[in-house]
C-alpha cells in the first residue's frame, strides 16, 4: 500500500524469497519459483523485485532447472539480481559455473546464517549455517560475494530474555545453550558495558564486522525502537582483534 500511494518505488531496494518448502515439500522447482515470483508481485503492487532470493535449496533438482528459470525472469526484467539462502558453498558454486557456461545470470549474494552465538544444530531443518564454519568463511571472502545473514542476532539469544537457567525455550536450548555461546554473551556484556551497548547490539556490530567478508545484517525488529537500536551500529566499526575476542576469549 504504501509502493502504490507513494510514488517511491525507484527510491527503494526490495529484497523477495520465495521457494520455501511447505507441507507437499521442497518447492525448489521452475514451477514453484515462478508461482512464488509472480504471487510476491502480485501482492506488493510491482513489476520487479531488486534482489530475489531462494529460501532453500534441493540437491536433488539440478542446478540447471533452477538457473534456467531465474534467468527467464531476470531477461524479462521481473528480478534484478538473484542469490540463494540456505545454499551450501558447493552447490552455489556449481550453479553459477552452469551458468557462467551458459550465459545467464549468476548468484550474486548468498543468505546463510552467520551470528557471534554458533548453533549446535539447524534452528530448522536443511538450513545452513557459517557461523564457526571458517573453511565456508575462506570462500565467501576469496569469491568476494556479498552475505545477507538472517537471524543474524541468534534468535535474540543475546537480549536477555534468557539465562542459563531458563530452559523453558526447547528450541533455543537446543540450538544455542552450552558453555561456548554463554560465554559470548558474557564478553558481549562485558564489552557492551564498555561501549554503552547492549549486548544484541554488540552482537550485531559483530557481524557486521567481519574480517575479509561483505556482510549484511537481516534484523526483525518488532517495535521502532529496536529498529532504532539496531540502526545506532550500523557504522560501528569494530577491530579484527575485537571480533576474535568476541568470539573466542583470550587464546
Amino acid at each position: 500500500e504504501w509502493l502504490r500511494t507513494s510514488g517511491r518505488r525507484d527510491d527503494i531496494l526490495i529484497l523477495s524469497k520465495g521457494a520455501h518448502h511447505d507441507t507437499r515439500g521442497d518447492r525448489v522447482s521452475a514451477t514453484e519459483i515462478s508461482y512464488d515470483l509472480g504471487l510476491s508481485l502480485e501482492r506488493m503492487g510491482t513489476d520487479h523485485v531488486d534482489l530475489y532470493v531462494l529460501h532453500r535449496d534441493d540437491p536433488n533438482v539440478p542446478v540447471s532447472e533452477v538457473m534456467n528459470t531465474l534467468h527467464h525472469h531476470y531477461s524479462r526484467g521481473r528480478i534484478r539480481a538473484i542469490g540463494g539462502s540456505n545454499w551450501s558453498v558447493q552447490r552455489i558454486a556449481e550453479a553459477n559455473a552452469y551458468a557462467r557456461q551458459h550465459d545467464l545470470v549468476q548468484f550474486s549474494v548468498s543468505s546463510p546464517n552467520i551470528a557471534l552465538a554458533v548453533a549446535k544444530e539447524p534452528m530448522w531443518a536443511n538450513c545452513i549455517s557459517i557461523s564457526g564454519d571458517e573453511a565456508s568463511k575462506a570462500w565467501y571472502e576469496s569469491h568476494a560475494m556479498p552475505l545477507f545473514s538472517w537471524s543474524s542476532q541468534a534468535g535474540g539469544f543475546f537480549s536477555g530474555r534468557f539465562s542459563r537457567d531458563d530452559h523453558s525455550n526447547a528450541d533455543m536450548v537446543r540450538v544455542y545453550y552450552n558453555d561456548e555461546n554463554w560465554a559470548r554473551y558474557d564478553r558481549a556484556v562485558t564489552f557492551g558495558n564498555e561501549l554503552g551497548l547492549t549486548p544484541t547490539q554488540v552482537a550485531l556490530a559483530w557481524v557486521l564486522n567481519q574480517p575479509g567478508l561483505q556482510t549484511h545484517a537481516l534484523v526483525g525488529p518488532a517495535t521502532v525502537e529496536e529498529l532504532q537500536s539496531s540502526l545506532a551500529v550500523a557504522d560501528l566499526e569494530l577491530s579484527p582483534e575485537q571480533v576474535r575476542w568476541l568470539s573466542h576469549g583470550d587464546l
